[in-house]
């Protein structure tokens, strides 16, 4: 294992209105302090759904190729030496490095999945 899902993060136009209409449907905590970033918790199990502003956002239309759908992983690791280790692991998996938030205590590193899709590594976040 090199990692622990930390939220699934969906880029909208508008983060407080789509968390609104998932915590009316799941009832979870919504938390709008690091607003255009918005999360929804499950107090119970801890699961998060985390919501990006993305000023350009155009919508999918599933099954439309060409309007494919917008989110991304987040994975948490414990610190930025983990985050370090782990890159050569991700890529022998055939991730892509795309970019580096450079925190020392607090950051996160993106990757492409194999098949274009992007995730984080992030650390020092909870």
């Amino acid at each position: 294992m090199i990692a622990t899902l930390q939220s699934l993060v969906i880029d909208c136009p508008s983060p407080p209105a789509l968390a609104g209409f998932y915590q009316a449907i799941l009832g979870w905590e919504l938390d709008d302090s690091q607003a255009p970033w918005v999360t929804l918790s499950d107090p119970a199990s801890g699961q998060r759904i985390a919501f990006q502003y993305a000023p350009d956002h155009q919508p999918p239309r599933w099954p439309d190729p060409e309007h494919p759908q917008q989110m991304h992983l987040d994975f948490d690791v414990p610190g930025r030496e983990d985050v370090d280790r782990a890159r050569p692991r991700v890529e022998a998996l055939g991730a892509r490095f795309r970019h580096d938030s450079g925190g020392a205590e607090r950051g996160f590193v993106v990757y492409e999945d194999p098949a274009g899709h992007p995730f984080c590594l992030c650390y020092g976040q909870f």
